[in-house]
């Protein structure tokens, strides 16, 4: 199992009420949907930009309350069917679902980041809005669920940059910021032959900033997991096993050497029961926040 922010969505998870499964699996949807388009299928960038910007101004049209006005085929105007009964019905804000499009719509246009900030600006808009999304459907929004929310998604999503290097790699993109690779003396172009299994001049510096990146993404799961123990019944249970599946990953690429293009570290179903024990019986995490460097 992938670390990843739409792999995690709970999607008719037992543990989620009842009342809940339908509007979670529109939202999914819509979120996997817009996501494969902008990296599924040979398209080209081109129409893949202008379906995407269809779908936003489908989503401005459901936001206002009027009839969709956007081209839409016809397994999309399905998708759009669904997802404005769920936002009508659960009173749900838009601007998540517009974040979400604005990072897939980003995806066709920028393959390197800078920096750190401008990272997790990608990381707000392309993780944080799920998180977002399922706290509103439990009614659960005041500030502190946010703040600790977007954390936990930041680091789910940092968790899988870290854990896809090589997959990443092979679409055109880099998540490792650039200012990162520079700190370690790298040369992004080196990738090249990283990911084909060749040598190169500095492994022991890509695995620094493996471990560099794996460290921001521990510390943010962390921050947000006092949310996973603080919300009540079957949400929190839900969070606690999304966090400790994040850390588990995170674990398990420091254990192969933070070498990521030949240990791709993996979930599997040896697994379950370890995250099932940590999730019911294990205290919060985030002591171990002082003991990070």
């Amino acid at each position: 199992m992938s670390v990843d922010h739409y792999e995690n969505f709970p999607v008719a998870s037992l543990l989620l009420p009842a009342r809940l499964r339908p509007a979670v699996r529109d939202l999914y949807a819509f979120a996997r949907g817009a996501d494969d388009i902008a990296d599924e299928g040979d398209a080209p960038a081109q129409a893949r930009l202008a379906r995407l910007e269809a779908w936003r101004a489908a989503v401005r049209d459901l936001g206002a309350g009027r009839p969709i006005q956007a081209s839409l085929s016809e397994d999309d105007r399905a998708v759009f069917a669904r997802l404005g009964d769920t936002l009508a019905r659960h009173r749900l804000p838009i601007q998540p679902l517009l974040d979400l499009l604005s990072a897939f719509i980003q995806d066709l246009e920028v393959t390197r980041y800078a920096d750190e900030p401008r990272l997790l600006d990608y990381c707000r808009r392309s993780a944080n809005p799920v998180g977002r999304l399922m706290l509103h459907l439990f009614g659960h929004t005041a500030p502190e669920d946010l703040t600790q929310s977007d954390a936990i998604c930041t680091g789910l999503q940092r968790a899988n940059f870290c854990q896809d290097v090589a997959l990443d790699h092979a679409k055109g993109r880099c998540y490792i910021p650039l200012d990162c690779l520079a700190r370690h003396g790298l040369d992004p172009h080196d990738l090249d032959a990283l990911c084909a299994g060749a040598p190169v001049p500095s492994p022991d510096a890509w695995r620094a900033a493996v471990r560099e990146q794996a460290g921001q993404a521990r510390r943010a799961l962390l921050a947000g997991s006092p949310l996973a123990w603080r919300l009540p019944g079957r949400i929190g249970l839900e969070l606690r096993l999304v966090v400790h599946g994040g850390l588990r990953i995170l674990d398990k690429l420091a254990a192969g050497g933070y070498d990521p293009w030949r240990n791709r570290p993996i979930l599997g179903r040896g697994d379950a029961f370890l995250l099932c024990w940590r999730a019911f019986l294990t205290p919060r995490p985030d002591a171990a926040l002082a003991q990070l460097p």
